[in-house]
């Protein structure tokens, strides 16, 4: 089918995390999230308790999503049904940043849901920002404060959007490999890139991958602040270990 520029944007940006973490981040993962209840509104679930019967099945994968972008063409099988949201709002977030930066020609941080896009010159300091499991939290609450001179950084989390159906809480980063979600060690994952959508895709694949994305991430030299399901902080790449300090996130 015929496709405007802006979904193109938005499919090459799913596309191309997926395949830079080896299929963590899925755009085909629509059925599995509506197999897990996350089938209406966020702020609906909680009134949606009946229990519902999980089955681990991986999703299509996104190798079947066919791209033009040049030409403004998609193509996926018929049933197949594609959610962005592991990229899509970092992707709204660089966008601003670098539309702000451009109107302004001034330094510019825009922040989307936990997603950090920034663009220009930043303030004396860098861009002090609170490193938490939820974006929403007071600035008083648990977390590391770091400073920030440029590209993304995202922070994702199985804490925030739970919900319960049937005494089963469930949240929504799926693992493509089983449709369900992930349950690997890391309840949340901040990653600084040269670019939100990096940055969010490898923090999603980060709850996905579990064990190994320590490794990873070093190889990669993303630095990164992952917190365990009992709480404990690991730090890798050069991500500061002291509040305050200046890690490099993104150039």
């Amino acid at each position: 089918m015929a496709i405007g520029p802006l979904l193109a944007e938005a499919l090459t940006a799913a596309l191309r995390a997926a395949s830079a973490t080896d299929g963590a981040v899925d755009p085909t993962v629509c059925e599995a999230m509506r197999r897990i209840g996350y089938d209406r509104d966020f702020a609906s679930l909680a009134r949606a308790g009946e229990p519902i019967r999980l089955v681990a099945e991986r999703v299509p994968g996104w190798e079947l999503v066919e791209l033009d972008a040049a030409r403004g063409r998609a193509r996926v099988p018929r049933g197949v049904q594609l959610d962005l949201g592991a990229t899509a709002k970092a992707l709204a977030a660089d966008r601003a940043a670098q539309a702000a930066r451009e109107e302004t020609q001034g330094g510019v941080l825009v922040g989307l849901g936990g997603d950090i896009a920034m663009a220009g010159p930043p303030p004396e300091g860098g861009w002090r920002v609170l490193v938490t499991d939820d974006h929403a939290a007071p600035l008083d609450a648990p977390g590391q404060v770091v400073s920030l001179t440029g590209g993304g950084l995202a922070t994702s989390s199985t804490t925030v959007r739970t919900w319960e159906r049937g005494r089963v809480v469930l949240h929504h980063i799926v693992d493509p490999a089983t449709g369900l979600p992930a349950a690997g060690r890391w309840r949340t994952v901040s990653v600084g890139a040269a670019t939100c959508v990096d940055a969010n895709a490898v923090a999603t694949a980060c709850i996905v991958w579990g064990e190994r994305a320590p490794e990873w991430l070093e190889r990669h030299r993303l630095p990164a602040r992952l917190v365990a399901r009992d709480g404990k902080v690991l730090r890798v790449a050069g991500w500061p270990a002291e509040a305050g300090a200046r890690p490099s996130l993104g150039t």
